[in-house]
């Protein structure tokens, strides 16, 4: 997903034709290739399971961009067994969005703010199916959290396509 408005890179001058507003993590931040051997683990582009205990879903934390589009994060969110096995249960069921949110911790670190988004208390509020899970966070004084109760500017949203597409830079 991206808005069809372009920019040029205060980083390496040159014009792109389009400026993303999504970014994801592929796993949760306790997944290691050496965990992947476990035969207790699995990671899925939805869900993941950390040697049969530490259980994942992946949702979506958006953003309001002022003006109308939303930027969004796909990250990580822990889950307590019975939370896990009652959204896997449901995971193809039409209806599931009916479901009340579900208690979690943010499993993803977002680097782009000066403060950790790792173990932020989170509510993961179920979509249709096909749809990922809402992420929302608890109305904190969190950058991360002030951000998706207010929005962001696109000169936000260009900030981090700059820092993303350029991480040799120093922040």
């Amino acid at each position: 997903m991206s808005s069809d408005v372009g920019f040029v890179c205060s980083c390496c001058g040159e014009k792109h034709d389009e400026l993303p507003t999504h970014y994801g993590s592929k796993a949760p931040a306790y997944w290691s290739d050496a965990i992947a051997e476990h035969p207790d683990s699995e990671l899925t582009s939805d869900q993941c399971v950390i040697n049969g205990e530490h259980l994942f879903v992946k949702g979506l934390i958006e953003i309001p961009i002022i003006g109308g589009d939303i930027f969004s994060w796909a990250v990580w969110v822990s889950l307590s067994p019975r939370s896990f096995v009652r959204m896997i249960d449901l995971w193809e069921t039409s209806g599931r969005e009916d479901e009340p949110p579900y208690f979690g911790w943010l499993a993803t670190e977002l680097f782009l703010y000066d403060q950790p988004t790792l173990n932020l208390k989170t509510q993961v509020h179920t979509r249709p199916v096909g749809e990922r899970p809402y992420v929302g966070l608890e109305p904190t004084d969190h950058p991360l959290a002030v951000e998706q109760r207010s929005g962001i500017t696109t000169n936000r949203v260009q900030w981090f396509a700059e820092q993303l597409m350029h991480p040799e830079r120093d922040r």
